[in-house]
C-alpha cells in the first residue's frame, strides 16, 4: 500500500472512531443513592446527573449547544450543566447569571435565555467570554405570596408567564396574579390579547386567570394549553381536589378563589362543573371552566413535559410526565401525598388515566417535606433522556431507558 493509501485508511478509521464516540450510548454508571432509593417500570434507570446544590434547583432548558441550564431559585443563580464526556454526569458547574430575584422560570427562545425572576423576566446570551443581559418585563406583582415565575414560548411564539395568587384566599389586588399573562418576546403587549383594551392597564397582558398557582403548563400535539394548578389550603385533608390538568382558555375564568372541580380524575367534556368553596358566596361557579383532571387534595403538581423528544419506549413518548412535590397541608399521616412522577396516558387527546413513573424520595410515613427529595421540573434533554430536579435534595437526576 502506498504513503497516501495508508494516509487515507488512517482518516478514514479516525472519522468512523469519531462517529462511533459521539453516537455511543454513555457507559453504564454504577448504582448510586438514587438508583438505590427511586424505583422505575422495568428497563428505566436513574442516577444523580449534579447534587450539592444549595439554591433550591428549580426549573431547566436545553440550549442549542444540547446542554442543561437550570435556574436555582434560592441562589440568585442560572446555571449551566455540561456533560461533554457524554458519561450522564454533569462536569462542572458554570454560572451563566448572578444576584437575580428568585430565578424560576427559564427556556431558550431564537438564540435568547429567557428567564422569569419574581417580579421581572430578563433574556440573556453569549457575548465574547460573558454573557449579555436584558430586562424585558421589570414590573411583574410580588414576590409576596407565590412567587415563583414561569415562563414558556407558545406555538404562536409569544411568551406566556404564570404568576401566582397573593394569598391563600380571597380575591387578588393585581389583576395579574393567579393568571397566565402572554407578552411579544420583548416584553410589549400582543394585540390579539383577550383584554388588550381593558380600562385597567394591568389586565391587558392578562391570557387566563382565576389560576392560584399555575407552577407549570405546556402545549399539547393539537396546540392545546394544559397547565398544572395548586389549590387553596385550610378546607381539610380532601378538599378541594388538586386540579393537575386544566385546560386553559383564552380569557377563560378557571374557578380561583371561588370555585373548584370536585371529584377525582378525567373530567371529559366538564362533565363535573366547578363548584363553590364554602367560604365564598354570590359566584355562579357554572360560569367557571373546570379542571380536566384531578387528583386528591394536597399532591401539588409542579413541574411537566411530554415525552416525544425521548428515547423511551413508544408509549412512553406519547405520554404526559409531571412532578409532584408532595403534601403539605395534610393532618393525617394516612394521608399524605407521595413525592413523585407520574405518566399520563393520553388518548385521542385527553388524559385518560395516570400511573407512577417513579417514586421512592420519601419513606412510607414521612411527609416530603422531611424526604430524601422532592422532585420539581422536568425536562427532556438532548440525549434522550428525562432531567428531573429536586429543590430538597440539591439534586438534578437523570432517567434514561436501558432496555429489558
Amino acid at each position: 500500500m502506498t504513503h497516501w493509501g495508508r494516509l487515507g485508511l488512517v482518516l478514514v478509521l479516525a472519522v468512523a472512531g469519531a462517529v462511533w464516540f459521539a453516537s455511543r450510548p454513555p457507559p453504564e454508571p454504577a448504582p448510586d443513592e438514587a438508583a438505590r432509593r427511586i424505583r422505575l417500570p422495568p428497563g428505566f434507570a436513574i442516577q444523580i446527573f449534579a447534587e450539592n446544590f444549595d439554591g433550591a434547583p428549580r426549573m431547566m432548558s436545553v440550549g442549542p449547544d444540547g446542554q442543561l441550564y437550570l435556574t436555582l431559585m434560592y441562589g440568585g443563580q442560572v446555571v449551566r450543566l455540561p456533560d461533554q464526556n457524554r458519561d450522564g454526569r454533569a462536569d462542572r458547574v458554570e454560572v451563566v447569571a448572578n444576584n437575580l430575584e428568585l430565578p424560576h422560570g427559564i427556556e431558550w427562545h431564537q438564540g435568547w435565555l429567557y428567564v422569569a425572576a419574581s417580579t421581572t423576566v430578563v433574556r440573556l446570551r453569549p457575548k465574547g467570554s460573558g454573557w449579555e443581559q436584558k430586562t424585558i418585563l421589570s414590573d411583574l406583582p410580588g414576590p409576596s405570596g407565590h412567587f415563583t415565575r414561569t415562563l414558556h414560548f407558545g406555538p404562536d411564539g409569544k411568551l406566556y408567564v404564570a404568576v401566582g395568587s397573593e394569598t391563600n384566599f380571597g380575591p387578588e389586588r393585581d389583576p395579574r396574579r393567579a393568571a397566565i399573562l402572554r407578552f411579544n418576546p420583548d416584553g410589549s403587549l400582543p394585540a390579539d390579547n383577550p383584554f388588550v383594551q381593558d380600562p385597567d392597564p394591568r389586565r391587558r397582558a392578562v391570557w387566563a386567570e382565576g389560576l392560584r398557582n399555575s407552577v407549570d403548563f405546556t402545549w399539547t400535539p393539537r396546540g392545546e394549553l394544559w397547565a398544572t394548578h395548586n389549590g387553596t389550603d385550610h378546607l381539610g385533608d380532601e378538599l378541594p381536589p388538586e386540579e393537575v390538568i386544566v385546560a386553559v382558555q383564552p380569557g377563560g375564568f378557571h374557578g380561583w378563589p371561588y370555585c373548584y372541580t370536585p371529584g377525582l380524575g378525567l373530567n371529559l367534556k366538564a362533565e363535573r362543573a366547578e363548584v363553590p368553596d364554602p367560604r365564598t358566596q354570590g359566584f355562579d361557579c357554572r360560569k367557571a371552566v373546570p379542571a380536566l383532571f384531578t387528583a386528591p387534595a394536597h399532591s401539588a403538581p409542579l413541574g411537566m413535559t411530554w415525552g416525544s423528544k425521548s428515547h423511551f419506549p413508544l408509549e412512553y413518548r406519547n405520554s404526559l410526565f409531571i412532578a409532584y412535590h408532595g403534601s403539605l397541608g395534610v393532618q393525617d399521616p394516612a394521608k399524605y401525598r407521595d413525592c413523585k412522577i407520574e405518566r399520563f396516558v393520553i388518548q385521542n387527546g385527553l388524559p385518560v388515566r395516570a400511573e407512577v413513573f417513579a417514586t421512592g424520595w420519601r419513606e412510607p410515613g414521612q411527609m416530603c417535606r422531611d424526604a430524601w427529595g422532592r422532585p420539581v421540573g422536568l425536562v427532556i434533554g438532548a440525549d434522550g433522556a428525562m432531567y428531573v430536579s429536586d429543590a430538597r435534595g440539591g439534586r438534578v437526576y437523570r432517567i434514561w431507558y436501558r432496555g429489558h
